[in-house]
């Protein structure tokens, strides 16, 4: 019975990936993989050639079967675009799957943008919350972001490029006095964080042309008792 090896990928630089990581995908038989191409470009940098086989998320619960078949003859590499497989990508339900047919399944930990942009902005992180993609509906986002007025935790969530700006405007309308932070293309060449109101944010993205993986966060509420900012 072969293993099915849960593998966290870098987010941006390649030297992110650990040696652990390094020498299982060496190992194993298949790498189901979120976009091939993708993950043939890691193995690539690393000299390998494998098998690869799409497991992307429309024909995830499709391919199941074609990663137990694998397993029963060896072991079988989980890996996403980047980061941690089933963390807002892929991966869960062939998890799931795998475990119920008595195979073991490892994690091997990896660069995850969530815990990167909380340590890189500062925002309090020994509680916080991910929320996910934010909705694509305005009516939906602007729902979800209410719903942030009264959480203490900072919030984490992962946001397209070409919605970011919507994102920044509701919550500029709706949480005005809450910090922001914009972390993109984390652990890349143009790495970028800005912290600040939604408004002094989506003032400084309006006229650019935005690009790259994007990281919003939210600062928590006050929690009650709590002197606020610049009080004595």
């Amino acid at each position: 019975m072969g293993t099915l090896y849960v593998v966290g990928t870098p987010i941006g630089n390649l030297e992110d990936l650990s040696p652990r990581a390094a020498r299982v995908l060496g190992e194993v038989a298949l790498v189901a993989a979120e976009d091939t191409r993708r993950t043939r470009g890691l193995l690539t940098h690393l000299g390998l050639s494998k098998p690869l086989l799409s497991v992307h998320a429309d024909v995830e619960r499709g391919r199941a079967a074609q990663v137990l078949q694998a397993l029963a003859g060896g072991d079988v590499a989980l890996c996403t675009d980047a980061g941690m497989p089933s963390i807002s990508d892929p991966g869960a339900h062939l998890v799931e799957r795998a475990r119920e047919a008595g195979h073991d399944v490892a994690v091997i930990p990896g660069p995850s943008a969530v815990t990167a942009a909380l340590a890189l902005s500062g925002f309090s992180a020994d509680r916080f919350v991910f929320l996910g993609f934010l909705p694509r509906k305005s009516s939906e986002m602007t729902r979800a972001v209410t719903a942030l007025a009264e959480e203490t935790r900072t919030a984490v969530a992962f946001e397209s490029p070409y919605r970011l700006l919507k994102a920044l405007d509701i919550l500029a309308e709706t949480l005005p006095e809450r910090r922001c932070a914009v972390a993109r293309e984390l652990t890349k060449l143009h790495e970028e964080l800005r912290i600040g109101s939604a408004a002094e944010l989506a003032g400084h993205y309006r006229d650019r042309t935005i690009k790259g993986e994007i990281t919003l966060l939210v600062e928590g509420a006050p929690r009650r008792g709590a002197v606020a900012r610049g009080g004595s």
